[in-house]
């Protein structure tokens, strides 16, 4: 497997909540870069990151961020790969200010989101969308689904 998912927080304190993204990504033999980096605190690293990202080998970004949640976005206005936002809770109304900021992206720059808190989702979304021309990851998927099915 080649391809190459990076996992974007806005803090070092979002790390045990995008962990299960990585674990997740680990599992079906993807590999996962993670890195740090804010929309707000570090701007330019962000933009440098995104529009560099494909040249890098990157097949898709998947960035978490809480309260205003605006690194996804940043990510997305910067580049053409596909963007997961994992809206993260916290904060006075726990995630869903992060949650309605990752959705509303403006016409034309798309994010795809998930619940708050849900990296594993991102990750999974990532698998399905690296699956569509990988049938050895798209056989994975359907064991993954029918292990988590209920006996």
């Amino acid at each position: 497997m080649t391809a190459k998912v990076a996992i974007l927080m806005g803090s070092p304190n979002d790390k045990d909540k995008m962990e299960p993204g990585a674990q997740t990504l680990e599992r079906f033999g993807i590999e996962a870069d993670v890195r740090v980096m804010s929309a707000h605190r570090s701007p330019t690293m962000v933009a440098e990151f995104a529009s560099t990202a494909r040249d890098q080998g990157f097949a898709l970004i998947i960035c978490g961020a809480g309260m205003a949640a605006h690194l996804a976005g940043a990510v997305a206005a910067h580049t053409t790969l596909p963007v997961i936002g994992v809206p993260l809770s916290g904060g006075a109304i726990n995630g869903w200010d992060a949650l309605l900021a990752t959705v509303q992206m403006p016409r034309g720059i798309p994010v795809a989101t998930v619940a708050v808190d849900g990296a594993m989702n991102a990750a999974l979304l990532a698998v399905q969308i690296l699956a569509i021309d990988d049938l050895d990851l798209a056989a994975a998927l359907e064991v993954h689904r029918r292990e988590m099915t209920p006996r």
